[in-house]
């Protein structure tokens, strides 16, 4: 007799228990409707108007009946949430005069640190194993040398990038400025008066009772904020069109320090930027792209580590610069363990909670030692979107997870293309995906977003329909090229 384990595919095992548990209530139900209408059918014309006679129903219980039948789904649809539709969105394709390839950046790094050889080797190192391309940008006053990090120049970098998304995002959906009712703005370390919010609402003179609001300091994973913010407020305010526009300013934050836990945001930052527009109404149920299913934020901030694994101080120079802790992807790993915690029982089919539950009750009662059983999110999602916040980050997401090299395809060849450009790399991921023509209507997207904090947010989309390939976009002169073969490193 051949081994069990070699005679029978336990793929197709697994497979069949999850199709019998996930259709347990159709498999129940179907039967006993089946069984009760063969049963009425053996009953004959007079049997049944004597059992209808039987139940002695008056015209005013009926009355009373549907009365009450009313209320209850009158409450019910009061009561349920406003769906939000995401429209449309748009990102800021930076131009090609900002690019950055490998030999530029290391030639602007020997010369800014000339007295300093080990951290411009350092910088070296990093960029060899970043996962980053030769087409990857920097703004106009990175590129002098030394770099000019000027108010002046901070602010004609998020011109550049959040004019350019809006114009797209306008010409994308016919919007008009006029027609925004909510704007939110998020951008984490560059924080001017008058805020950037009120930037936009200059530019394209948003009416004067528009709802505007400016997130700061908020990290890698603040465009996640930024929809959960803008979806409480369409909540309460019917018939609304939300803007979200979602960047990281470069400019003032380049390090010219030689702490090389400051060092490392050099070579993994770049320009970016989106516009997305969500809206709660029904006339656009139809042109949307996505509907928001779920939220989820996690916030590990009470813990000492995790507050300052990323964290914004002066060196020993006086010289301001992010610094990156060595705890990064530990405290990254324990804050997505605790939101796939909460995202879990919102998504995954019953099969796959069933097995967590048997293996949980199982490592608790009989065995410790038990291997914990790693839910299968595959079976609930068929595109996912991680932050591409540097190859480790992909890597141990990847693994942790048990994704295959396709769902991880758009974060590691947006962060070859584009690098880390911070809370927008979820919506070139998202373009990325369509560019390739693969989101079909009924398709599920998790975006997973990190961010200093320390925090770790999700969130769902439904494909609405099925999306054409766009002919514009930050992937639309490239994705023939893509996906390309990135190496474990790039000697410079």
């Amino acid at each position: 007799m051949p081994h069990f384990s070699n005679s029978v595919k336990l793929k197709y095992v697994k497979l069949g228990y999850q199709y019998l548990v996930n259709h347990i209530i159709t498999f129940i139900i179907i039967p006993l409707m089946l069984a009760t209408f063969i049963e009425l059918l053996r009953l004959g014309p007079d049997e049944i108007l004597k059992l209808w006679n039987s139940l002695h129903l008056h015209l005013v219980q009926i009355l009373s009946s549907s009365f009450l039948l009313i209320i209850i789904a009158t409450i019910y649809f009061m009561s349920k949430p406003r769906t939000v539709f995401l429209v449309d969105y748009a990102c800021f394709k930076p131009p090609v005069t900002c690019r950055v390839p490998f030999a530029t950046f290391m030639e602007h790094s020997r010369l800014i640190l000339k007295n300093n050889p080990k951290s411009v080797e350092f910088q070296m190192r990093i960029l060899e194993r970043s996962g980053l391309g030769e087409e990857t940008c920097l703004p106009p006053a990175i590129h002098y040398i030394p770099p000019k990090p000027t108010m002046e120049a901070a602010r004609g970098e998020a011109e550049l990038v959040i004019f350019s998304a809006m114009d797209s995002l306008f010409k994308k959906t016919g919007l008009k400025p006029k027609d925004i009712d909510i704007l939110i703005v998020n951008c984490s370390l560059f924080s001017p008066t008058p805020s950037l919010s009120a930037m936009v609402i200059n530019k394209y003179k948003l009416r004067s009772n528009i709802k505007s609001f400016n997130l700061s300091g908020m990290g890698c994973s603040a465009g996640l904020i930024s929809i959960d913010l803008a979806r409480d407020l369409l909540q309460i305010h019917p018939n609304s069109n939300a803007v979200v526009v979602s960047t990281e300013i470069i400019t003032p934050n380049y390090y010219q320090g030689n702490e090389r836990a400051m060092l490392l945001p050099n070579c993994l930052f770049r320009m970016g930027g989106a516009a997305i527009l969500l809206s709660n109404r029904k006339s656009e149920r139809k042109r949307a792209k996505y509907r928001l299913v779920h939220v989820v934020r996690t916030h590990k901030g009470s813990d000492d580590k995790a507050f300052r694994c990323v964290f914004e101080e002066e060196d020993k120079e006086g010289k301001v610069g992010i610094s990156l802790s060595k705890d990064l992807m530990a405290i990254a790993g324990e804050a997505l363990k605790s939101n796939i915690t909460t995202m879990g029982p919102l998504v995954l089919p019953a099969s796959e909670q069933l097995l967590f539950l048997f293996t949980l009750i199982g490592r608790k009662i009989f065995n410790p030692r038990w291997k914990p059983y790693i839910p299968d999110f595959k079976q609930a999602f068929e595109h996912f979107c991680i932050h591409a916040g540097g190859r480790a980050v992909i890597d141990e997401l990847q693994k942790n997870l048990q994704l295959s090299a396709e769902h991880v395809e758009a974060s590691r060849m947006t962060l070859h293309r584009f690098g880390n450009t911070s809370s927008s790399s979820l919506w070139y991921e998202l373009n990325y995906i369509e560019s390739k023509g693969r989101m079909k209507r009924g398709d599920r997207v998790w975006q997973i977003a990190f961010g200093s904090g320390f925090k770790c947010n999700s969130a769902v989309w439904k494909c609405n329909r099925t999306i054409e390939t766009p002919l514009d976009g930050p992937w639309s002169d490239c994705i023939h090229r893509y996906p390309v073969h990135i190496p474990e490193i790039v000697k410079l």
